[in-house]
């Protein structure tokens, strides 16, 4: 009797030997599974992507939703003072005015400067909008007293003095420096200004 004790808790107390899992965790190769297994693991998988795609199929389209505005806008006319005018020309340039006090010359904004004909009057006036902001850098007529000066060293661009530029408020005299991205530009810029002093006179 004694002996038979003995023996049950020698194995009992025996470890029992690790599962192919316990090598796998250490870089063992995992003990292959037999067919059965491999044939019950598809048939498992199957049915998971069946059921996936019915439910897919049975969910219903989410509904169209609406919300009020808060607040409701109107459509606002802006006025930009060329409505009673005809764009003659116009053309993408960066313009320059010479600042006497401090005798150099200070960037006044890049965009496109235009040659605006009234209809009524037709006289022909320079606008130009700053890009982005479209604030106005320039807007005044173009006076048959205005000469077209190169600027020294440069072939695309042009130097003239205004007697009134309107642009920043009360009538100012400026003297401008206009330079375009080419030659082409600047020579077509300078046929069309003797162009509007002609109309001006």
């Amino acid at each position: 009797m004694a002996e038979e004790i003995k023996n049950t808790s020698t194995e009992q107390a025996a470890p029992k030997p690790p599962t192919s899992a316990v090598f796998s965790m250490f870089g063992g190769k995992k003990a292959e599974k037999n067919e059965v297994e491999k044939t019950e693991d598809k048939e498992k998988e199957e049915t998971t992507n069946t059921e996936e795609k019915k439910a897919d199929e049975e969910a219903p389209e989410s509904p169209d939703v609406h919300f009020e505005p808060v607040v409701t806008l109107e459509k606002v006319d802006v006025k930009t003072m060329e409505e009673d005018e005809d764009v003659l020309f116009k053309v993408r340039a960066k313009l320059f005015r010479f600042d006497g006090e401090a005798k150099e010359w200070k960037e006044r904004g890049t965009g496109d400067v235009k040659f605006l004909q009234n209809k009524e009057t037709k006289k022909v006036r320079i606008l130009m909008r700053r890009d982005k902001t479209l604030k106005v850098c320039a807007n005044h007529f173009i006076s048959p007293d205005y000469v077209l000066k190169p600027n020294v060293g440069s072939d695309r661009s042009w130097v003239y003095s205004c007697t009134a530029d309107v642009a920043e408020g009360p009538a100012e005299a400026f003297t401008f420096a206009i330079r375009f991205g080419n030659k082409e530009n600047a020579d077509k810029f300078k046929a069309e200004f003797e162009k509007a002093q002609a109309l001006n006179k």
